[in-house]
């Protein structure tokens, strides 16, 4: 397993601390208790999560007999603990169950796989066919879904504010695209760097939904989470990449703090520099050139994204324009002085990052 040298090893949750904190300090019972204990939570792994990196957790094989190229899924209920991985009750090629969750849970990571495999030629997370397992029914009311470097983990959700966690395939696709960046770029967990490590994610698990839901560019909504927020939420989801800072409105949740441009960057020391804020400014990047380019955005735009990512240039500690310049170059190695260079650089150049 990777760590990210000097810093921080990562655990990535779909739901930003910040929400949560301010949830957590809610009048009513019914809001602040799950959010509460959500934290707590996050917080216990996050702590197992290091100290499994600094012991050094066994590496996963694929299984004997494994076809090359074809996904190895298995997918447990912890039964409302939090014991990982939990009672098996699905694996690859088995019949569907009457669990909803557990079936949503199944087909999101065959909808990832395929994207990777189908687009990119990536077999699975770490490029070796690394099986992907995940753990539905996780603990009680709790608020999120997590990578913690070995799998996806997915909560319930309290019915309140937030339900089940597998409803949106761009939540599974984030999270485990955060696996992708941990075994190519490793980017870290914080500031610039974590914020684009945020956005990758979301990038991907955009087009995971794209692509499953055969949409163009122009058909997408862009939603990172759509359907995720209960009803009596004022919102459509967690972030959008098509305009940052208005996935929600909420007297719960507040208003939705991300930025589009470098002129609204957040300096924060929370959510380890604003992860999950300042993301927004290379999503909007991201949608400006995809949908400037037009089409299937996983063909162009994506596969310029993919290749910075996989490409070995790409530090650890890489700022915004690192990050943007990159992108240039790789656009230009593969498509020549066309239309997607110009893309990518006016999106860049829309959102406030000046490329080296």
């Amino acid at each position: 397993m990777t760590t990210n040298g000097g810093f921080e090893p990562v655990f990535c949750t779909i739901v930003p601390p910040h929400l949560l904190d301010r949830l957590a300090r809610h009048e009513d019972p019914t809001v602040a208790a799950p959010a509460r204990r959500t934290l707590e939570r996050d917080a216990y792994e996050r702590t197992h999560r290091r100290m499994t990196t600094v012991i050094g957790a066994p590496a996963v094989a694929p299984p004997a007999g494994k076809q090359a190229e074809q996904p190895h899924r298995t997918v447990y209920d912890a039964r409302h603990g939090t014991a990982l991985p939990g009672h098996k009750v699905r694996g690859e090629g088995d019949q569907p169950v009457t669990d909803a969750t557990v079936n949503r849970a199944y087909a999101g990571l065959g909808a990832t796989f395929e994207l990777y495999l189908t687009a990119y030629g990536r077999d699975s997370i770490d490029g070796s066919g690394l099986p992907l397992d995940a753990t539905v029914h996780y603990d009680k009311d709790y608020d999120n879904a997590f990578w913690n470097g070995e799998q996806m983990v997915f909560g319930d959700g309290d019915g309140e504010i937030f339900l089940d966690f597998t409803i949106p395939v761009d939540v599974i696709g984030h999270e485990l695209t955060h696996g992708v960046t941990q075994h190519t770029a490793n980017l870290a967990y914080y500031g610039q760097s974590g914020a684009l490590n945020e956005s990758v994610s979301d990038v991907f698990g955009s087009l995971i939904k794209q692509y499953t839901l055969g949409q163009t560019a122009a058909e997408a909504d862009w939603l990172i989470g759509a359907g995720l927020l209960a009803p009596r939420v004022h919102g459509t989801a967690l972030r959008s990449m098509k305009a940052p800072g208005t996935a929600y409105d909420d007297p719960q949740l507040g208003k939705d703090p991300q930025p589009a441009t470098m002129d609204h960057y957040v300096h924060t020391g929370s959510d380890n520099g604003g992860v999950h804020i300042n993301s927004g400014i290379p999503n909007h990047a991201f949608y400006l050139a995809a949908t400037a380019l037009g089409g299937h955005a996983w063909e162009k735009a994506g596969q310029v994204w993919y290749d910075v990512l996989t490409g070995g240039e790409l530090q650890q500690d890489a700022l915004f324009a690192d990050f943007a310049t990159l992108t240039v170059k790789a656009a230009r190695e593969r498509y020549g002085a066309g239309d997607e260079l110009q893309a990518v650089t006016k999106a860049w150049e829309q959102v406030g990052v000046r490329t080296l």
